[in-house]
């Protein structure tokens, strides 16, 4: 937790005080050090929401029950029998402990260990026995200033709250599977998991907003998400319940198009592109790098809602011009006329890509029997404090004796006792 003796009080016009480093101690750590969070969350979501914080400098406790979570059991899996991305990526930068909330040792534990955190995050659903341990309430009432985050598929609310949920599930329920894929297929979730990163970036957001306004305040909170809020969010915001409200239209599939503008992807001689063409400015120069101008008036294309009504008419003109040319070509003319495009890569070739390599977005994290591992590089990029991939994912309970012994002062035999009792 934050030491407030070594910051400096800032009292507001509310008369509340807030408390910030000392810019000399500021510059030497990250945006986050000195929060402690304890994830309890599986899967996705939550342990996205802790790998963000982790590496904002978070000391963020990854809290499995004895012998390792359900996802450590889901493929894929490296050489040495790790699961990739629950195992190996979302949990690197955070410490492992095991925990038996279901044991009254463990509870002990879990009391004691709250008084030394901000943060709880955890995606068990409301009645579950787990869930029940963690409730808020119950939490606020050992540490009053904890934050708990509970990311559930439906929230804590509703008809829903005890339902579980995956990414798909809250993809399909959301609507947004509905219109997804091409013109007389079954419906089709994003390839990527959209709800669930999505929830994890929501959670992170959530959790930061929390700790800011315990900063002014010294009042923790619930931050309640839930990944289908996540996903009607992110449907809503693209108009698709304003369409069928005011307009009485519900989307349909279009395939790789998008709606109401000029957004398709095209076949070249030896692969495909994507592009974008939004606007008469760029719809301009578009043609013009298609060597043709006699199309910049033609009725038929004079606008985006027009172009799009008008895609029937206009593929077959792009397809043409795309089919005669190179990907690498087909890239060159339309970036030399700032016509956004992208050429579709297959994952070893976004592997290799330049812009990736520039920005950092895959960096390479030895691990044990396995070697070399790229993980996804940190997307925020913050200049005065940056976060940073420091410390390879914990093997399950890899560091018990770490924070029991040395976080809560355990002896070594209490510590021996806990582990025969499977409270850890």
């Amino acid at each position: 937790m934050v030491n407030l003796k070594s910051c400096v009080p800032i009292v507001r016009d509310n008369g509340a005080t807030a408390y910030c480093k000392r810019m000399e101690d500021l510059e030497m750590e990250k945006a986050l050090e000195g929060i402690r969070a304890l994830d309890f969350s599986r899967y996705a979501a939550g342990p996205y929401c802790g790998m963000l914080l982790a590496d904002m400098g978070a000391d963020v406790i990854k809290v499995e029950k004895p012998g390792g979570e359900e996802d450590r059991k889901l493929g894929p899996f490296a050489p040495n029998g790790d699961n990739i991305p629950y195992g190996m990526i979302l949990s690197r930068n955070k410490k492992g402990i095991t925990l038996n909330l279901r044991s009254e040792k463990g509870k002990e534990l879990l009391s004691n260990l709250l008084l030394k955190t901000d943060v709880v995050v955890h995606n068990f659903t409301a009645g579950s026995q787990e869930g029940k341990a963690l409730d808020y309430e119950i939490l606020k009432a050992i540490n009053p200033a904890i934050i708990v985050v509970s990311i559930t598929g439906f929230g804590n609310t509703g008809p829903y709250a005890k339902r579980p949920c995956f990414d798909s599930i809250a993809q399909a329920i959301s609507g947004g599977m509905s219109y997804t894929g091409f013109p007389g297929q079954p419906p089709t979730r994003a390839g990527a998991a959209y709800v669930d990163f999505g929830t994890g970036v929501h959670a992170a957001l959530g959790t930061v907003l929390a700790l800011y306004h315990r900063q002014r305040t010294g009042i923790g909170q619930m931050v309640d998400m839930a990944m289908l809020d996540v996903a009607v969010s992110f449907i809503a915001s693209l108009g698709c319940a304003a369409e069928y409200k005011l307009l009485g239209y519900s989307r349909e599939q279009i395939g790789n198009h998008s709606f109401y503008n000029l957004s398709d992807c095209f076949e070249t001689k030896d692969g495909w592109v994507m592009i974008s063409v939004i606007g008469n400015g760029l719809w301009s120069r578009f043609v013009t790098a298609m060597n043709r101008d006699d199309l910049k008036d033609d009725p038929n294309f004079n606008g985006d809602m027009i172009r799009f009504q008008n895609r029937h008419l206009l593929r077959p003109i792009i397809s043409d011009w795309m089919k005669e040319r190179s990907t690498d070509e087909v890239v060159r003319l339309l970036e030399d006329a700032r016509v956004p495009c992208g050429k579709v890569n297959s994952i070893a070739e976004m592997v290799d890509n330049p812009q990736v390599k520039a920005r950092e977005m895959l960096v390479d994290v030895t691990y044990p029997d396995v070697g070399p591992v790229p993980l996804s590089g940190v997307p925020i990029k913050l200049s005065e404090t940056p976060g940073g991939i420091e410390t390879r994912a914990p093997k399950v309970g890899e560091h018990n004796k770490d924070i029991y012994c040395g976080l809560l002062g355990i002896a070594p035999e209490e510590f021996s006792q806990l582990e025969e009792e499977g409270a850890i």
